[in-house]
């Protein structure tokens, strides 16, 4: 039984084209008739699923996704001063505890537990920094998966917390001075100092002093810049050398440094160019990333005493494989490099001079972890098959320091696979499945595509339950993203934004082509951006996919920039407010491309009302346009399009285990009893 959905007649006048938005009236959060819609929404989901599995195929496929997320994580810890903090999640826990030991085998104890935060178990540890001494932490937490956080400061010997309190320092940074007793950090506008709405985007660089009112906190960085540049803030190991690095968009990044011993102006250390600089601040030089002239990234030396582009050095140049990461520990600089979107890792001399590879466990992606001056470097693994552990380096070898779970994992065979996209490029694409397994069957093509995000192999529930069912995980390296450099990325942005889908749309192809799968049996799954992609695919090839899985995704082009904080990515999307974006963002925005009596694929939109990224307006947009098209085609019955909103949830982050399984235990039902799984 569909929902019944009003429309409106709202023709909006773009640069001389109407364009009809007749769900408007779903953007609007507060609204009552529009909570009552999302209610009959989601019991009409619920009862779909019902109708689809029963609750015997239900509870077990719940009990296995408990299963699956009792293995746990761990992460690499952050060492000061002989502390080591880390966080770890295993068996029932609700959210990844925070730890501290004393000695790199001392024992641990509990720091903070987030399930202790609230009583439902739904606020969330949002990031954490440790003070240079060890002896205090900045931390901050959200509710219901907003990310708004609140910072707060505990002492780490007692467990207590101390007064201060900052609000609206969601993503913030924190750079602690060598005193402990004061820090610099990011936090964003207070309501009513900025016009309404931009309070989201203004960003700026305070410095706090422990037990004063952050009303007071000085200004440091920020004051009259963009309302979209994103500053971070970080400080030399001895405290000397304040940096400041801002992000503008996901294509380009600026560097300012200050001295502090003599109280100096800020110094442009990199600014105005078309590139991305990421720093690494130490006591006597600075190393910046960059792929300035360097597509796959180089790593170059930086003098303080002279910081003019003129005197770079560089340190390690532009390879065939892209250079992703760089930590100084150690005596040495380690370095993390993708080659066909999997991991190595090569030491080197300060200056530059090979030390040789590190040997990593397996086929999969690593991530690099150090102290500029610490002895300490860490490596974090996962793969396909390998839950995330740590290692700590010692030389050139792995020495394991911590795994949650000695997981036996099934015999699962990975293989790369290329496609030919549209314009001729070659895609990559992982295929994982069971050895031994041939001929057509039901696959699951999973993407993202942006924002230069990599998607390399990571251990997942989701991808070992769906081929322990007999299925095939695929998962598309597509360009928008940063898998094969700066070059793939730019080449999936803006008004080449038709790429992605059409990289996406070739490895169906090449799936279906090459036996692995037909139409029949092939869905396709992406979140936030990938869920946009998800919704593209299908809108312009409903003929190549039996079912879609779009979570939290963006589904109106030419609106996404109006709502929440969807300013900031006009530099990787482009707005509807600029004529010749206009024509792009309308060629293949989803919302608008629906059309009536189309047969589409079954679909679940995914979305939660804590969302402080991507309104839950485009799910909810997106699923009332579908639903109108499936119905007038006659095929909503046999392929339903469902929508999900969750109440206290956010795009993603800081969800409790119990509700990561009771979600994945949605999805999957939908998922399993469309492409005849069961």
């Amino acid at each position: 039984m569909l929902v019944r959905t009003r429309k409106v007649d709202v023709v909006d006048d773009y640069h001389g084209t109407n364009v009809a938005d007749p769900y408007r009236w779903l953007e609007d959060s507060e609204s009552e008739e529009v909570r009552a819609w999302t209610d009959e929404q989601n019991a009409r989901t619920r009862a779909v699923i019902a109708a689809l599995a029963s609750d015997e195929s239900r509870a077990a496929l719940r009990a296995r996704i408990e299963a699956l997320l009792e293995i746990g994580f761990t992460s690499p810890p952050a060492v000061r001063k002989g502390r080591y903090f880390h966080q770890r999640r295993v068996g029932r826990q609700l959210h990844p505890i925070l730890y501290v030991s004393d000695g790199v085998s001392g024992e641990d104890r509990v720091l903070l537990d987030p399930a202790t935060l609230s009583e439902d178990g739904t606020t969330a540890l949002d990031w954490w920094y440790p003070s240079r001494d060890g002896a205090l932490l900045a931390w901050g937490s959200s509710e219901g998966g907003t990310e708004e956080s609140t910072l707060r400061v505990r002492d780490v010997a007692t467990g207590a917390d101390l007064a201060d309190r900052i609000p609206f320092t969601q993503h913030a940074s924190v750079a602690w001075l060598p005193d402990g007793r004061s820090f610099y950090y990011t936090r964003h506008a207070t309501p009513g100092s900025v016009p309404p709405g931009d309070e989201k985007y203004v960003a700026r660089i305070h410095r706090h002093v422990l037990g004063e009112d952050y009303e007071r906190d000085v200004l440091v960085f920020g004051e009259g810049r963009d309302k979209l540049d994103m500053p971070s803030v970080d400080i030399s190991p001895g405290g000397r050398w304040l940096v400041a690095r801002v992000h503008r968009g996901w294509e380009r990044s600026e560097i300012y440094v200050r001295d502090l011993s003599r109280d100096g102006d800020w110094i442009a250390i990199a600014r105005g160019t078309d590139a991305l600089f990421e720093p690494i601040a130490l006591d006597d030089r600075m190393l910046v990333l960059t792929n300035e002239g360097a597509p796959r990234y180089r790593l170059m030396e930086v003098d303080y005493a002279r910081p003019e582009r003129a005197a770079w050095r560089e340190i390690l140049p532009e390879r065939e494989d892209v250079l992703s990461d760089v930590v100084v520990g150690g005596g040495a600089i380690v370095a993390a490099f993708l080659r066909a979107a999997q991991t190595r890792i090569e030491r080197f001399t300060p200056d530059g001079k090979s030390l040789g590879p590190v040997e990593l466990p397996s086929i999969g992606s690593a991530s690099v972890h150090a102290e500029p001056g610490s002895d300490d470097v860490f490596v974090g693994f996962t793969s396909y098959t390998t839950p995330y552990e740590v290692h700590r380096l010692d030389g050139a070898k792995l020495a394991l320091w911590e795994r949650v779970d000695r997981f036996t994992p099934p015999e699962v065979r990975v293989r790369v696979m290329h496609a030919t996209s549209k314009d001729g490029t070659r895609v990559p694409m992982f295929v994982i499945d069971r050895p031994g397994t041939e001929g057509a069957r039901p696959t699951l093509l999973y993407g993202y595509g942006g924002f230069n995000m990599s998607l390399t192999p990571a251990f997942s529930a989701r991808t070992l339950l769906f081929i322990e069912r007999g299925g095939v995980w695929v998962n598309a390296i597509l360009r928008g993203g940063g898998e094969l450099g700066e070059e793939w990325h730019r080449a999936g942005m803006l008004e080449k934004k038709q790429n992605v889908f059409d990289d996406f749309i070739a490895c169906a192809e090449e799936l279906v082509a090459s036996g692995v799968t037909a139409p029949n049996e092939l869905g396709v799954m992406g979140g936030s951006n990938g869920g946009l992609l998800v919704a593209a695919a299908v809108t312009q090839r409903p003929d190549l996919f039996r079912v879609g899985m779009s979570f939290v995704p963006l589904t109106d082009m030419l609106r996404y920039h109006r709502f929440r904080i969807g300013s900031l990515w006009i530099p990787e999307y482009g707005s509807a407010d600029d004529p010749e974006a206009f024509a792009y963002l309308r060629a293949y925005s989803p919302y608008h491309r629906v059309v009536d009596g189309m047969r589409y694929p079954a679909m679940m939109f995914t979305s939660a009302e804590g969302d402080s990224r991507v309104d839950p307006m485009h799910a909810r947009k997106m699923a009332a346009r579908m639903q109108e098209a499936q119905a007038i085609a006659g095929a909503d019955g046999e392929r339903p399009i469902v929508l999900r909103v969750e109440a206290k949830a956010g795009h993603g982050a800081g969800k409790p285990t119990t509700q990561l399984a009771e979600e994945a235990t949605e999805e999957l039902a939908f998922l399993f009893a469309m492409l005849r799984m069961d």
